[in-house]
């Protein structure tokens, strides 16, 4: 038997996507590079991703039409599971709010960014962690569920740092633009949270990882969910042990 025959074969990730295209593209450059970097030489992932067309989402999102977003995301997923996908990721942290629907779309497993972010903040010893992302992930109450449930306090942005978040996010980020008056309002935003006794950062968004230096990003209050979704994601399709 030859070392191909052998080896064994990975799990397909199946990837919801376009929410926004920009994060999208991180996501598939992350996982593929995890596993190069696993697997060595020119291995790359078993990867299908469904790319929703954001403005469909938004529209949802907006109206607070959680019910007809998550109708968006089960067509995806059977997609997905039609393609021949074996595990299912939403690459997004606001429509973590309809995971229930995408489960109920088939029988594939959901990796859940939610719940893979807050046991990574356990993991570094986090206690008290501002959430960052969209008005909607704050209101869910996604992440508030799971860092407590993990002895780690959620702090919440206030009002005007959230519509700050809002307006990076929806005006900025999700069109594809970085911009440098941006990522300096949300450097200093962050220097402020940890002023005032945060020992953590979550970036609850797959965008905002986009404004940050590799420097600022290595750094270990920050806690990136596009990051701690890809190392379960590759785990799973590897065959390692399965996150949380």
């Amino acid at each position: 038997m030859t070392s191909v025959e052998s080896r064994r074969e990975p799990a397909v990730i199946g990837l919801l996507g376009g929410m926004s295209w920009p994060s999208t593209i991180t996501y598939y450059r992350a996982i593929n590079e995890a596993v190069a970097g696993r697997l060595g030489g020119s291995h790359s992932a078993r990867i299908v991703i469904w790319s929703q067309d954001y403005a469909e989402v938004e529209e949802r999102q907006l109206a607070e039409d959680w019910q007809g977003a998550g109708e968006l995301l089960a067509l995806g997923a059977r997609r997905l599971e039609a393609a021949g996908a074996d595990l299912l990721a939403i690459a997004c942290n606001t429509m973590h709010r309809v995971a229930d629907a995408v489960r109920a779309a088939g029988s594939l497993p959901l990796i859940d960014i939610v719940e893979v972010t807050a046991e990574a903040a356990r993991g570094r010893g986090i206690t008290r962690a501002a959430v960052l992302g969209t008005r909607f992930t704050a209101e869910g109450g996604q992440f508030a569920r799971a860092l407590t449930a993990r002895g780690i306090e959620p702090v919440l942005p206030a009002p005007g740092d959230q519509a700050l978040i809002d307006r990076l996010i929806y005006e900025e980020l999700c069109l594809g633009t970085v911009s440098a008056p941006g990522a300096a309002a949300f450097r200093d935003l962050r220097a402020r949270l940890c002023a005032d006794g945060v020992d953590g950062v979550v970036l609850a968004c797959t965008e905002l990882g986009l404004l940050l230096t590799p420097a600022e990003r290595a750094a270990r209050e920050l806690v990136d969910t596009v990051e701690a979704h890809v190392d379960a994601l590759v785990n799973a399709s590897l065959k390692a042990d399965p996150p949380g």
